[in-house]
């Protein structure tokens, strides 16, 4: 699009694999950090309109688009993840400001108490589970691996859906007709990273309560009550956090709306 540079690059993570990123716009860097089942082709729209405010980072996490999965062993897959999101930061040439999405929401925050320089962080929904509004799955990981070991791609991405961000099952049955399934299903492997670094989706209060990075802790207001509970309560867990709640937004808000939430805090 006119006004704006894009760069496609690469940068090595601790352990060597390969991750590739994108710079959008001009600006103080921001680095965005994608959910399950996307890759940074996902995150284009956003960067492009964040990208009229800063120099807006995208990358594929390991295993998902032009990155590479040197390490597939899930005991260290979140502090890999968390090796390759600090490579991505320090790529933009001091502490960045972050913004994660979902599961990357989580990802982010385990990364800015393991101590990532990061400026400011945003956060949006990530899945924990705060009370009773919504009931912990059982197993979710075991019967994922299960099913991608035995190269059931397409039954893993349903029970994901399902059972993580609880998509209807009519939802579903609707996106498994669309061209974007085959592209789910490819990196479906990597649903195994998602759920680690969530683990059983109870808040890590413990570690969490570490971050002393200002936090924008951001909800849908027409989200499911357990997400919002969610947000709120890590809202007031983090020292230097503040809550906001979009209106009319769930789980995937407009960039229309977050945009100028996320260029206020920044």
């Amino acid at each position: 699009l006119p006004g704006f540079c894009l760069t496609v690059n690469t940068v090595r993570s601790a352990d060597g694999t390969r991750i590739a990123f994108d710079w959008f716009g001009e600006g103080s860097p921001v680095v965005v950090v994608g959910g399950a089942l996307s890759d940074r082709s996902a995150a284009v729209s956003l960067a492009h309109t964040l990208g009229e405010h800063f120099t807006v980072c995208t990358y594929d996490r390991r295993g998902r688009g032009d990155s590479g999965d040197s390490d597939r062993t899930l005991p260290s897959a979140v502090e890999h993840e968390i090796e390759d999101l600090a490579a991505v930061c320090e790529e933009a040439g001091g502490p960045p400001f972050v913004f994660g999405h979902s599961s990357g929401a989580c990802l982010t925050l385990e990364a800015a108490a393991s101590g990532v320089p990061m400026a400011k962080l945003a956060v949006y929904e990530p899945p924990y589970i705060v009370d009773d509004t919504r009931v912990h799955p059982v197993g979710v990981l075991d019967r994922l691996t299960d099913l991608i070991a035995a190269g059931r791609r397409g039954d893993a991405v349903k029970l994901f859906l399902a059972e993580g961000p609880q998509v209807p099952q009519e939802t579903i049955a609707l996106m498994q007709l669309d061209p974007t399934w085959a592209s789910m299903e490819a990196i479906a492997h990597t649903l195994l990273y998602d759920v680690s670094i969530v683990g059983d989706m109870a808040l890590p209060r413990t570690r969490l309560a570490q971050i002393e990075v200002p936090v924008l802790a951001l909800c849908g207001g027409d989200s499911p009550a357990w997400a919002r509970n969610a947000v709120a309560a890590l809202a007031a867990l983090l020292p230097n956090a503040r809550l906001v709640s979009l209106d009319g937004q769930t789980h995937g808000a407009s960039d229309d709306v977050l945009v100028p939430v996320l260029v206020q805090f920044f």
